[in-house]
């Protein structure tokens, strides 16, 4: 398996949202490789009170903090062209996709069709739940230097110990049929959807 990374944005609750805030996680053949990223942006629109709630981002924690564009060189330099995965990875995909236009991943794997794929039995998907039901809450923690759900980094990690968790057990012939199942850039996607 290949370099990626795990990807998680926190928006400002407009409509399309800004990004105020990226995480990315590295991830080579399933493992993190300790190479963590971080950004904080100020919008343009204030964040609303309620998303403020959801992630915790205030209007005054990113005051200072330049706008995207100005990092967009920054974001590039890491991001590449490499795979990426994310729970629910259209959101990131495209609120990436509106600030990078020309910028586009060689794959966007969903850990959410994987945990749905390969956990059946769940009644639940959400990945703050996936993480508390699979006992991964310290390790995503851990792996970003503290932090929790609804953070970038910290869903960032989620998402790439989630997807190691779910896949590491399968021989490869079947981790590579699922995440091309789970690549939503797939033009033919399979059983997943």
């Amino acid at each position: 398996m290949k370099r990626m990374w795990a990807v998680d944005v926190e928006g400002n609750g407009a409509n399309p949202p800004e990004i105020v805030e990226l995480g990315i996680v590295e991830m080579d053949d399933l493992q993190l490789t300790g190479n963590v990223k971080h950004w904080q942006f100020r919008p343009e629109h204030e964040i609303t009170p309620a998303v403020s709630r959801i992630h915790g981002i205030t209007n005054d924690d990113v005051a200072d903090a330049p706008p995207i564009e100005d990092v967009i060189d920054d974001i590039l330099l890491w991001l590449e062209e490499s795979p990426i995965v994310g729970h629910n990875v259209r959101v990131e995909l495209e609120a990436l996709s509106r600030v990078l236009p020309d910028w586009k991943p060689a794959a966007a794997y969903d850990s959410l069709k994987v945990a749905r794929a390969l956990l059946p039995n769940e009644e639940k998907f959400g990945l703050e739940r996936l993480g508390d039901v699979l006992g991964l809450n310290d390790a995503a923690s851990l792996a970003v230097g503290g932090g929790a759900a609804h953070s970038g980094p910290y869903d960032a990690a989620m998402s790439a110990i989630l997807l190691e968790r779910l896949l590491s057990p399968l021989p490869q012939t079947e981790r590579d049929k699922i995440l091309m199942d789970a690549d939503i850039l797939n033009s033919i996607q399979g059983t997943l959807l």
